[in-house]
């Protein structure tokens, strides 16, 4: 074992290497035994530290730098995350509900503070760590479809007046600690924060404006620019006397509008998620003293009047917004349920005033129970408490709005968007865009595009444009061949996804039909695609598809329900348009979660029902219900008496809190051999 210390401690790839296999394997393992991936995280770093196996340390150069960087790296995707079209829906009261479960926790945290012997600023600080919170719920709540119920959105909202507050007050409580209190100072820290503020998120946006707008088709330095963004925010908020982190959020909000759902965005979360993010939390856990740790676990008294404390605050909170806005007790129970969880700002503040000596070992060590306790009550509570969540009316899906291409201009023709670059997969492409544009009196589209490369010859170009023609002119002969007029477009382009959507802002595209391209793999994940780059730059929805047959051939086609929100109902109301097309069966299936307690699958069967309802079929429909379990097995079970798979696309939910990076859909796509259709919408419609 000496050997081997003597190794990590003197070659870093030691190190990162073990750091590595950490990461690849500890939260998979964690998250099978349906148990917080961070927790396998904290757990990895105390074996590892110095109090057991010794093979890491957290003062290390290359772990610190690590862990600064994955530390910077959680901050900046916390604030490129949080809504702010959301926010702006709800801005006032999101606004009085920030305030109230601000400052409730903050009054609660100094009070226990200034119990247990704490200095004022110390106790300032505790209360600033309990004022936040952590969004590690919506994943649920976007399942259970009531993310567009107001009292959701109003605390969704409020998150990035939590943070910012809780910010600010770390910034001003360290200004304190290093400076000495004095009226002088403060006032000082407090009208530099805000220039400095100020600076960042005008600063920031402009400039992120400009440089995309010159680099729309360069991910790469579009992804060096949001990384130079994080670092210099955070220099400067070091220069002003403030903690980094805070320089590293505001930047985060700064570009937030900038970068939108992009797949810069994607790739940025991507690379956090996988590897800076998780080497913080390994840090933590390098950090914690065991015996320390044991002892305050002993004598829990620190620790328990912390959770106590922090959940009487924010369902307090809770009821105050549910008086002045009256909401339901139904509602108040989901906003004090999703303010509960603790996890990336707490943790991030907690270890930044600890290393500051504002905070205590034991505080370190009782926000480490806190965390826990919080991150696996939150979900838990809200998954029985949000179900059911009324939701506007406004909001509400009806018959005339759910089917691709159902557009205020009546007069405008459904058009399909087919772009043809394989000839083995263009048959069945053309076959499937008849069918629907038929059904919908429509027309299609075919599209080629002749790519035109930086320094090609025109011998080059004009055999990449006689290419195209050929396969124009074979979807046009396959058209005939169905009784139905194409109308066929040649375009130069230099990338394919630009010119899918300037052919479909063009053309007035109702939907775009595509084959299914590599989208697996690492260098797809870092790199892109163009399928990920279509459903990001299109401007109507796009089914991707994988045929082996004629579509005309398909009986029966099931349709995997995530959830019952509006996007749930608009891919069921797709399947509804393919199974009219075909007269094929269709089988809608949702498995229940776990958290839902013994009313869910009589919830779920009612949303079923509503459904079906909402999006009357005219072809025979199998509604199948199944109790929790494993997701992707038991779509992959169900999809073996069907001819057909449509899922949704789903964006990558790789916020601070969670590391998965893998989708059910993808999944499902990678292991199920038969045929499949994925609907993805443009990131301009999502919900």
């Amino acid at each position: 074992m000496l050997p081997l210390t003597h190794l990590l401690q003197e070659e870093p790839i030691g190190s990162f290497a073990i750091l590595l296999l950490i990461i690849l394997a500890v939260p998979p393992l964690f998250e099978r035994l349906r148990l917080p991936g961070v927790l396998g995280l904290l757990l990895a770093g105390v074996l590892l530290g110095p109090n057991l196996l010794n093979l890491l340390t957290a003062d290390e150069p290359v772990m610190a730098f690590l862990a600064d960087l994955g530390l910077l790296y959680l901050m900046f995707v916390a604030g490129l995350e949080i809504d702010l079209a959301q926010l702006r829906k709800v801005r006032n009261r999101s606004l009085s509900f920030g305030a109230f479960t601000f400052l409730c926790p903050l009054v609660a945290g100094i009070a226990i503070g200034r119990i247990f012997h704490f200095d004022w600023n110390g106790s300032v600080l505790l209360g600033s760590l309990l004022a936040s919170h952590s969004l590690m719920t919506y994943p649920i709540l976007r399942r259970l479809g009531v993310v567009t119920n107001e009292a959701v959105t109003v605390t969704i909202g409020a998150t990035i007046c939590t943070d910012i507050g809780a910010l600010i007050l770390l910034a001003v409580c360290l200004g304190v600690h290093d400076g000495g209190f004095s009226l002088a100072r403060l006032t000082w820290l407090l009208l530099a924060l805000a220039l400095y503020t100020l600076v960042v998120l005008v600063g920031c946006d402009r400039v992120g404006q400009m440089f995309f707008r010159r680099s729309t088709s360069d991910e790469g330095s579009q992804f060096l620019f949001l990384l130079l963004a994080v670092f210099l925010a955070a220099m400067g908020a070091e220069l002003i006397g403030v903690e980094k982190i805070v320089g590293a959020f505001l930047s985060g909000l700064a570009v937030n509008d900038v970068v939108g759902d992009s797949p810069v965005k994607e790739k940025v979360v991507f690379v956090g998620s996988v590897l800076f993010i998780p080497i913080f939390f390994v840090n933590i856990g390098l950090l914690i003293d065991l015996p320390a740790f044991l002892n305050s676990l002993q004598s829990l008294g620190l620790a328990l009047t912390i959770v106590g404390g922090l959940m009487a605050s924010k369902f307090l909170a809770a009821l105050l917004a549910k008086l002045c806005f009256r909401y339901s007790w139904q509602e108040m129970l989901t906003m004090g349920s999703i303010s509960i969880p603790q996890v990336a700002t707490t943790l991030a503040a907690t270890l930044v005033g600890n290393r500051a000596g504002i905070l205590s070992d034991d505080v370190l060590n009782s926000v480490v129970v806190m965390m826990l306790v919080t991150a696996t009550l939150g979900p838990l509570l809200v998954s029985r408490v949000a179900v059911g969540l009324p939701l506007p009316p406004s909001r509400a899906v009806t018959p005339n709005t759910l089917f691709v291409g159902e557009l205020p201009r009546r007069d405008r023709p459904f058009t399909v968007i087919v772009p043809v670059y394989n000839p083995q997969t263009e048959q069945h492409l053309i076959e499937l865009a008849a069918l629907l544009a038929q059904q919908r009196q429509g027309q299609v589209v075919p599209l080629a595009i002749a790519l035109a490369r930086p320094h090609m010859t025109v011998d080059q170009l004009a055999r990449s444009v006689r290419q195209s023609e050929a396969l124009l002119a074979k979807a046009e002969a396959l058209g005939q061949g169905l009784g139905m007029a194409v109308k066929p477009v040649l375009r130069v382009d230099d990338q394919v996804a630009m010119g899918i959507r300037r052919t479909s802002l063009e053309q007035q595209a109702s939907l775009v039909v595509m084959g299914a391209g590599n989208t697996a793999g690492l260098r797809a994940r870092l790199f892109g695609n163009i399928i990920d780059s279509v459903f990001w730059a299109a401007p109507c929805p796009v089914a991707v598809t994988r045929l082996s047959q004629s579509p005309r051939q398909i009986q029966r086609i099931l349709v995997p329900v995530e959830n019952f929100s509006e996007r749930g109902y608009r891919v069921v109301a797709f399947a509804r348009l393919l199974a009219e097309a075909t007269q094929a069966g269709v089988g809608l299936l949702h498995i229940c979660q776990s958290t839902l307690g013994p009313g869910g699958l009589t919830w779920a069967d009612e949303q079923m029902t509503q459904l079906i309802q909402t999006v009357p079929f005219q072809t025979p429909v199998e509604q199948m219900i199944r109790p929790p379990g494993a997701i992707v097995e038991g779509i992959l079970r169900a999809a073996k008496g069907f001819d057909l798979v449509i899922l949704h696309s789903q964006r990558q939910q790789a916020a601070a809190e969670g590391f998965g990076f893998s989708s059910i859909t993808s999944q499902v796509v990678q292991q199920w051999p038969g045929d499949s259709i994925v609907l993805g919408e443009s990131h301009l419609g999502e919900t």
